[in-house]
């Protein structure tokens, strides 16, 4: 299995944003999606004690500095399902590293950086627990999974294009913005399936507030409280939204690829908070948007992309139900 290969089988909505950068950028966003991969196999794995997972991170972050061997690292997941599209991903770490020291030096230096960041800061919460006891916690814990990104791309972008290079210094703080946005609306539609693993990431202030506890939030006689805290979230992740919008309409129009690349998640983020908001299913499941949408926000935007009026158009749109 190559590395294509291997992001379809773990994200195919990814795959198609990432399918529409030009070659070069392609060949590198594919590399970067995998290894920050491989630390969110880790993170998100259900048999591994916390301890452990931080120790993985590590040596995963140690990997890619070059201090550690990646046949060691392996290894240590010989013994987990590899039917398991995360996990086998996991497993061969070693070809993603092939790949990254085929791209060009200044692009494998960023990958590296950014994702040994994230690595740590994965660690690091892994030991501090499940528990997020206020906004900026919950800040600082998707800084490390989804900020990062932002500003690997951004500085990626900045590598490929020099007029989005002159736009760097804007668009650092705003592509740390649209990562929060996406992980917002992450923790949002996926929060029964969190808390089933152990993990809120909801701020207990937010909770609190309403008078509820951290198992009472999923009560099914709290169902009214619980989702006025879900109106908080999504009014937090409504700003950073926002943000991924203005970033996206900064962009030079005629890098209409790398527009549509950023465009769909975006879009994609905005219709899923939208049927989130007083919807019960969230806490009791899952609220998550249909293949037909995902096909018509894909079709439509294709068209809207290069125009900043239309997307900003389009944008209030998807917001509505």
């Amino acid at each position: 299995m190559n590395h294509h290969q291997m992001l379809r089988s773990v994200s195919r909505t990814f795959a198609l944003s990432i399918e529409q950068l030009p070659r070069i950028l392609r060949e590198t966003v594919t590399i970067a999606y995998l290894m920050f991969r491989v630390s969110d196999s880790i993170e998100d794995h259900e048999s591994l004690d916390p301890a452990h997972k931080a120790a993985l991170l590590r040596l995963w972050a140690m990997v890619l500095r070059g201090e550690y061997s990646v046949e060691d690292f392996t290894d240590k997941f010989l013994n987990l399902d590899s039917r398991n599209p995360e996990i086998y991903v996991a497993q061969n770490s070693g070809i993603i590293i092939n790949y990254l020291k085929k791209l060009p030096p200044e692009p494998e230096a960023i990958l590296v950086e950014h994702v040994n960041k994230t690595s740590l800061g994965m660690a690091r919460w892994q030991e501090h627990g499940p528990y997020v006891s206020d906004e900026p916690e919950m800040d600082d814990y998707m800084h490390q999974v989804a900020g990062r990104v932002g500003y690997l791309l951004t500085d990626v972008f900045s590598w490929y294009s020099p007029a989005i290079r002159n736009l760097k210094t804007q668009l650092m703080p705003l592509g740390r913005e649209f990562g929060l946005a996406l992980q917002t609306v992450n923790i949002i539609r996926g929060i029964k399936k969190d808390y089933e693993r152990g993990w809120v990431f909801v701020p207990a202030s937010f909770y609190e507030k309403m008078g509820l506890t951290r198992t009472g939030l999923f009560e099914p006689g709290n169902i009214e409280k619980a989702l006025k805290v879900i109106d908080m979230l999504a009014d937090k992740a409504e700003k950073h939204l926002q943000s991924g919008l203005k970033y996206i309409t900064m962009l030079p129009r005629n890098q209409h690829r790398v527009r549509l690349f950023c465009t769909w998640p975006l879009m994609f983020a905005v219709k899923t908070l939208a049927i989130s908001r007083k919807n019960s299913n969230v806490l009791l499941s899952e609220a998550k948007i249909s293949r037909r949408q995902v096909k018509n926000i894909i079709l439509i935007s294709k068209c809207f992309a290069w125009s900043n009026i239309w997307l900003a158009s389009y944008y209030k749109s998807l917001s509505r139900i």
